[in-house]
């Protein structure tokens, strides 16, 4: 399959050479810090059939794969925290299997959170257990802090809900994209 286009760019930042390639939407960055060798997601995993998207908390990573099991992008991920002192207990995000049943825009916000009066900017949320989603963020550490949902940067959460993540719909018999939680 011929690339529908490819560009380059020479960047000088202590990483080497960043190069950037498409493939019908499918963006990798190599020698980024997103480059798929080498990276804190495998390279690999067996082949879901489909596309999933793995959060890995222990490690504060999240990785996109492809139907063939390819990690197409990966990013550090903030999930929920042991403890929230304003709800007085664990705000951790359920581990397990799920399915994108709704995604958004940049306008997207949280109904619930701050407590009493909602209101946070959750960009480009992609709901996946009741009211834990993926989202954008400027507040992206390598550690578990947020109220349940999973906090990646604003560019990557964009990408995914535009590239690579499928609500449910009649194509997809109504099976958003599967997104695994695992334990932390």
């Amino acid at each position: 399959m011929q690339p529908k286009w490819m560009f380059g760019v020479l960047l000088s930042c202590g990483l080497g050479i960043l190069s950037l390639s498409t493939y019908s939407q499918i963006i990798e960055l190599d020698g980024s810090p997103f480059a798929t060798q080498n990276a804190p997601m495998p390279e690999y995993i067996r082949r879901p059939a489909e596309k999933v998207i793995i959060v890995n908390p222990a490690e504060h990573v999240w990785g996109a794969y492809s139907a063939n099991g390819k990690l197409i992008r990966w990013g550090i991920a903030t999930a929920g925290a042991d403890f929230c002192r304003d709800m007085q207990g664990s705000c951790r995000t359920k581990t397990g299997v799920f399915r994108i049943y709704s995604a958004g825009s940049d306008n997207c916000v949280s109904n619930q959170f701050p407590l009493g009066v909602g209101g946070a900017s959750m960009p480009y949320c992609m709901y996946f257990n009741g009211s834990q989603a993926l989202h954008g963020s400027n507040e992206v550490e390598y550690e578990n802090s947020s109220h349940g949902c999973v906090r990646m940067h604003v560019d990557d959460a964009k990408w995914l809900r535009y590239h690579f993540v499928e609500a449910p719909n009649a194509a997809n018999q109504y099976r958003g994209t599967q997104v695994i939680i695992q334990s932390y």
